[in-house]
């Protein structure tokens, strides 16, 4: 019996991971697979043994050279997450599932303030310790100014804006700057 090598099944099971995204909902198409990963994946219906070894070393060694070109990249649930979560605040168009599945959607996060500037309008400006920065865009006036080290909660609102709720004080409206 052939046995594929440790880096060969490395890799099967790196692309698997990254394969595995879920579809939100079952009248949306899954994201198109890379051409490199539908060629991989033909090779097992391959019978002949040392054909589908071959295929399949030719297919992973596409697959690697696509990587390093940086033309295909690989990533698990965890680091998606964590990219979601860094651009929470900004609209963008949908990206096929890069990120993987909407149930993943990031709605709400909670983060704690770096710095606190205030514009000639007196509406205010936090920096947060992720380097995100965040405007109040409405008037409300809050009975005490925001500092340095508080916690921010910030979560959806409508149209393209963000509640920020600090140390559990009155919510203001906000937009992500940067």
């Amino acid at each position: 019996m052939l046995q594929l090598s440790s880096r060969v099944a490395a890799s099967l099971v790196l692309i698997a991971c990254a394969a595995a995204v879920p579809v939100a909902a079952k009248d949306k198409l899954p994201p198109a697979q890379p051409a490199q990963i539908r060629e991989l994946y033909a090779c097992r219906d391959i019978a002949d043994p040392a054909a589908r070894l071959a295929c399949f070393d030719r297919e992973v060694g596409e697959l690697s050279s696509a990587d390093q070109a940086r033309e295909i990249t690989f990533t698990d649930r965890e680091t998606a997450k964590k990219a979601r979560r860094g651009l929470f605040g900004f609209s963008f168009p949908k990206l096929g599932g890069i990120f993987g599945g909407d149930e993943d959607e990031v709605k709400e996060i909670e983060t704690t303030i770096r710095s606190v500037s205030i514009d000639r309008s007196g509406k205010y400006t936090l920096a947060m310790e992720d380097d995100a920065v965040w405007v109040q865009i409405d008037t409300t006036r809050l009975p005490r100014q925001p500092k340095p080290g508080q916690k921010v909660k910030i979560k959806v609102a409508t149209m393209g804006s963000y509640f920020a709720t600090i140390d559990g004080g009155r919510t203001i409206r906000m937009k992500r700057d940067r």
